[in-house]
């Protein structure tokens, strides 16, 4: 979802990193599902970075 998201605000990943306070070798490990990622982080990819707004439904 990081990258559909990123890709289609035609922006890249060094960008994206920036924009949220990380590196872009980040981004890229988590848009190929290398590493896992805190719900803060996640927030503020697409709440900050990709101008996004997250809803979270637990069931």
């Amino acid at each position: 979802m990081i990258k559909e998201g990123r890709r289609s605000t035609s922006m890249t990943q060094e960008q994206l990193a920036e924009k949220v306070g990380t590196k872009k070798s980040y981004i890229s490990r988590l848009e190929n599902g290398k590493c896992d990622i805190q719900l803060s982080t996640l927030y503020r990819i697409f709440e900050n970075g990709l101008n996004t707004r997250v809803n979270l439904i637990f069931g």
